[in-house]
């Protein structure tokens, strides 16, 4: 007796179902050539990267000498120029400060590189640089192996995608189908939330900003406070020679005991 046909149609359905996930589990072994090349080449023709194709993250630290009282001031002024894009479009990322005898300011900022060094022009202003550096990572590698995941998940997206425009699967066919769909698309959109932060990375640039009082001012500052505590340290000092006092008293008593009998002893030793 011949099987029923709808049988035979949903068993071929479920077969086909099964070979197109197992090729999209196994598709992430497509080679970088294939899958990523093109996105590549787009990625560092529009990248600020070397002649060599490097895609270039770069990251400046600079400190600057400053009067105390201008300090605060000037982190404000830099703050306010971030937040204002004066010299083009800025991120404040952090922005602290110290008071007391020793203040100190620190500004972490990303930024269009065109900006990096009048936003150093205008934290200098009036003021020493001092140490200066730049960092530079290459994300070429990352960004490729980016685009290949990227185009890994778009064309399994686009199998799965096909698949479930059939309208002859079973439930349970449909069930899997749907949880595949779903976990290719978190992936899919993880690498590109990944990407885009890659790619902020290359088109602007962090920069550290360290202000810091001037050498001599703080060398006056320590003199200074050390007058100050004129007061406190006597106090200090005098209460630890009571304590020391009070400390060695009865063991000098004892001392000038010991040697009161000893010398007894010895005149005696003398007259006998």
């Amino acid at each position: 007796m011949r099987p029923p046909r709808r049988s035979s149609t949903r068993g071929r359905f479920g077969v086909a179902l099964c070979a197109a996930l197992f090729v999209a589990a196994c598709s992430h072994k497509e080679t970088a050539a294939d899958a990523g090349g093109a996105g590549y080449a787009e990625g560092a023709a529009a990248a600020a990267g070397d002649a060599n194709g490097a895609l270039l993250a770069y990251e400046h630290t600079v400190g600057v000498q400053l009067d105390r009282a201008a300090i605060a001031p000037r982190l404000q002024a830099i703050r306010t120029a971030c937040s204002d894009a004066r010299f083009g479009p800025c991120t404040l990322i952090e922005a602290q400060q110290s008071a007391g005898d020793w203040p100190q300011a620190r500004a972490v900022m990303r930024m269009a590189p065109a900006a990096i060094e009048p936003m150093i022009a205008l934290a200098a202003e009036g003021g020493d640089t001092g140490e200066r550096s730049t960092r530079a990572e290459d994300l070429a590698v990352v960004v490729r192996d980016n685009t290949t995941e990227q185009d890994r998940l778009t064309k399994e997206m686009a199998r799965l995608q096909a698949f479930e425009a059939r309208g002859d699967l079973s439930v349970a066919d449909m069930i899997a189908l749907s949880e595949r769909i779903a976990a290719a698309e978190a992936q899919r959109e993880a690498a590109a939330r990944e990407g885009a932060r890659h790619r902020q990375r290359i088109d602007t640039q962090l920069l550290t900003v360290q202000l810091r009082g001037r050498d001599g001012e703080q060398g006056r500052s320590e003199i200074g406070a050390a007058f100050r505590e004129f007061g406190s340290t006597l106090a200090v000092g005098t209460a630890w020679t009571i304590r020391a006092t009070a400390f060695l008293l009865p063991l000098a008593m004892a001392g000038c005991i010991l040697f009161a009998v000893l010398r007894a002893l010895w005149r005696r030793r003398r007259r006998g």
